[in-house]
């Protein structure tokens, strides 16, 4: 059964961030607790033998008392045997001495001696002998069976001459169950502080994920039609600003779903108003309806409105091959002046009509660095619209000028102007002004659109000023041809 796109992304994050920061945790508690417990067996370990060492040395020196006793000849293998019981407490081990060679001597352990049917280890004696300190955790030779013992080694010197070694063992069950408590401590500690961390970090983590929850179901309304909804502000800075640009990016869909539907509908009326006209004389010349001496007069309009049709799929054939990048420029000296001079010409009769003064002129060569035919194109969409909405008895003016990279071209005409609040909307796609649908009747709202795209692809651009009841001026730039 598919998912729908909500609940399996939402599910996915948060279980993918809260799968890692789980896995983090865990693992640096791993890292610690083994960390801990190392230290610990370690300062165990060396607490232990600096107890035995400590004690060892004791028991050595009772040993030298003992033999000083007796001329260092002999020794009291009973009073030995008293004050190794007593270490032997201590330390809660065993003490007992051996010869040079490992044969056990005295044992603090009396009748239930482990040392009696063996000698300590040759291995440790020599160790003991020729270090002058024996250290060991393990079973000493196997006397211990599988049970391991701490032992120390210390040999018993007279006058630099070693008669015997001194050993305390100690069993390392201690160790044992002193590290069991360690490690069921800081499990015990550990798995609570994971409880609370997880909860903690479910709760976290549910709502950072939130945010991404809520724009997907704002995309799921955004894909149906529903251009009202918004992704609220906030779970932190880049939240909010992810959220801004979600949002930003809605109200840009919400502006083109507006425009399209604003597009679609002109379209539908500019196509179907001259398509009903051009059936409709068709028809009435057909059927006999318009009488023979009208009808020239009909085809006349009916021209007029094919024309009118050609138009309207011209620009939106132009406005696709811009925006799918189909449209190629080839880049030649061009002459600005002339050109404008050309198509000036071209509008001399609804020029003189409407007794339009046109100035600025009479200036020399601007050479431009451009494609010639789409130059021609923006500058004949710019001066139709300046002779279109120029007032009775008004004026259109050309200035020119040049930096040392661009040249600048503005056209002005006097009339009615623009409102401020429309300006900035004159170069968006299928936008008309509404003074400016009164008064063309036969555009779409695409040519100003197609003007400002033919500047970008040229590297140059174009701005739009104008003040009510004075005038409008299109500045343009292109770069200078070097």
């Amino acid at each position: 059964m598919k998912r729908g796109p909500k609940k399996y992304i939402s599910r996915s994050l948060f279980a993918k961030y809260f799968i890692a920061c789980a896995s983090i945790i865990i693992s640096m508690f791993t890292v610690l607790g083994a960390a801990y417990i190392w230290f610990s067996l370690q300062y165990f370990k060396q607490d232990k033998h600096n107890l035995l060492i400590s004690n060892t040395n004791q028991a050595v020196s009772i040993t030298l008392s003992n033999l000083e006793n007796y001329n260092y000849k002999y020794y009291d293998e009973w009073d030995l045997k008293v004050g190794y019981s007593i270490l032997g407490k201590a330390t809660n081990g065993v003490v007992f001495l051996t010869d040079t060679e490992g044969k056990m001597l005295v044992c603090s352990e009396y009748e239930n001696c482990l040392h009696k049917s063996s000698n300590a280890p040759k291995y440790a004696v020599n160790k003991a002998l020729n270090e002058g300190e024996y250290y060991e955790v393990g079973r000493f030779g196997g006397i211990y069976g599988e049970e391991n013992y701490y032992t120390v080694g210390v040999p018993v010197k007279v006058e630099d001459k070693t008669v015997g070694i001194v050993f305390i063992s100690a069993s390392a069950k201690e160790t044992t169950a002193f590290m069991y408590k360690i490690v069921s401590m800081y499990l015990l500690c550990s798995a609570g502080v994971l409880f609370i961390a997880f909860v903690v970090l479910y709760f976290l983590t549910n709502r950072m994920v939130e945010p991404f929850r809520n724009m997907v179901a704002v995309t799921k309304k955004l894909s149906v039609g529903d251009f009202s909804v918004r992704v609220p502000v906030e779970g932190g800075l880049e939240f909010e600003q992810l959220a801004e640009s979600f949002n930003n990016m809605a109200s840009s869909l919400a502006e083109m779903e507006s425009i399209n539907r604003s597009f679609i509908a002109n379209v539908s009326h500019e196509l179907k108003t001259p398509m009903t006209t051009i059936s409709g004389f068709v028809d009435g010349i057909l059927d006999g309806t318009i009488p023979k001496e009208k009808e020239k007069y009909y085809l006349e309009t009916v021209s007029a409105e094919t024309k009118r049709l050609s138009r309207v799929v011209k620009s939106m054939l132009n406005m696709a091959r811009i925006e799918s990048g189909a449209m190629k420029i080839t880049l030649t000296s061009i002459d600005l002046h002339e050109i404008i001079c050309e198509t000036v010409f071209s509008f001399e009769k609804q020029i003189e009509e409407k007794n339009i003064e046109v100035v600025g002129l009479d200036s020399g060569k601007v050479i431009a660095k451009a494609d010639e035919d789409l130059i021609h194109q923006v500058i004949y969409n710019l001066v139709e619209n300046a002779v279109k909405f120029t007032n009775e008895n008004g004026k259109i003016e050309f200035k020119f000028s040049q930096d040392r990279k661009m040249v600048y071209v503005a056209i002005r005409n006097s009339g009615a102007g623009i409102p401020e609040n429309e300006l900035q909307r004159l170069f968006e796609r299928f936008y008309k002004s509404d003074k400016s649908r009164s008064l063309d009747k036969n555009g779409v709202g695409l040519g100003l659109y197609i003007v400002k795209m033919l500047m970008h692809m040229h590297n140059g651009d174009i701005k739009a000023k104008s003040e009510e009841g004075k005038y409008t001026e299109f500045e343009f730039s292109l770069p200078i041809d070097p």
